[in-house]
């Protein structure tokens, strides 16, 4: 069972909503390179705003994942395409379906 996750807000700067999108869809092959990550999702919830919300078997997994190749990249692009730093909480799986 999973019982850490990560919920990130994002908010694209105008314009480059579609430039946001494509990052999130291209991190998914670094993502499935971490053992660690249980279940990842990149949704997009309005015309600018997106998130990511990720669930992890132990809090190593989430730290590891927290310093890992997606996190660096976007945090090496948020000036560029985003309006505002991303919201990122540490939160607890209280329940959990996954296939």
């Amino acid at each position: 069972m999973t019982r850490y996750a990560l919920s990130v807000e994002l908010k694209a700067k105008p314009g480059k909503e579609e430039e946001v999108a494509a990052f999130l869809a291209g991190a998914q092959a670094l993502v499935d390179a971490e053992p660690g990550t249980v279940a990842w999702f990149a949704i997009r919830l309005d015309q600018q705003t997106f998130a990511i919300f990720d669930a992890f078997a132990t809090e190593e997994g989430r730290d590891a994942h927290l310093n890992g190749a997606v996190a660096a990249a976007l945090m090496a692009n948020a000036s560029a395409l985003l309006a505002e730093m991303p919201q990122i909480r540490k939160a607890q799986v209280l329940a959990d379906k996954l296939p």
